[in-house]
């Protein structure tokens, strides 16, 4: 037996600091991206507490009549705004030691490595509560390439990307779906960061 879980990043957010909504163009992403997921045989929908997340999932929960549950553990690795007065150059150069570096703890957030410990806890847990069912995951684009260097060898990542790890923050673009399975266990990886729908 095997969850089915559709990792929806978020649609575009409007430029600034905090816990920022999606802008204009996002909404037409999510809009686009819930008509898509009408298709599949979607049962539950799960989504981080930060507002461009849950925005995206009740536009996608809206199109599927399912209601949204928040879930602490779908949180970025860290967000723009969590550590007073952090102007966003500081963030980045944060952001990127973070991504170099993956067990650096920074002083705001988690590790690139606790954050997608925490992925994998996350969606461990659902597929054996929910097993043989297919959940959408409405998240952040790090904390699925942190799950993804976490659970995938180098060679399954690199058929999906060449040079995955080096071009790693550019890959998950907004409201894209990676496919993944679990059995309780183990993930297996169908699709990656797929962005087709968008160009309907």
């Amino acid at each position: 037996m095997s969850t089915d879980f559709y990792l929806v990043r978020h649609a575009i957010k409007e430029k600034d600091v905090g816990d920022v909504p999606i802008s204009v163009e996002g909404l037409e992403q999510a809009n686009v991206t819930a008509k898509y997921l009408e298709y599949f045989p979607i049962s539950r929908i799960f989504s981080s507490p930060l507002k461009r997340a849950k925005q995206t999932a009740q536009i996608i929960g809206k199109a599927a009549k399912i209601p949204i549950d928040e879930d602490i553990r779908l949180r970025e690795r860290a967000n723009w705004g969590d550590l007073p007065g952090q102007t966003f150059e500081e963030f980045v150069a944060m952001w990127n030691q973070c991504t170099r570096e993956r067990d650096f703890l920074p002083p705001i957030g988690d590790s690139a490595r606790m954050a997608g410990e925490r992925l994998s806890s996350c969606l461990i847990g659902l597929s054996a509560q929910y097993p043989n069912e297919s959940i959408v995951i409405v998240t952040h684009g790090g904390l699925i390439t942190d799950f993804m260097l976490n659970e995938f060898s180098q060679d399954e990542l690199n058929n999906t990307h060449t040079n995955f790890i080096t071009e790693q923050s550019n890959l998950i673009g907004e409201c894209s779906i990676t496919r993944i399975s679990c059995d309780g266990r183990a993930f297996n990886l169908y699709e990656f960061a797929n962005i087709a729908h968008l160009s309907c």
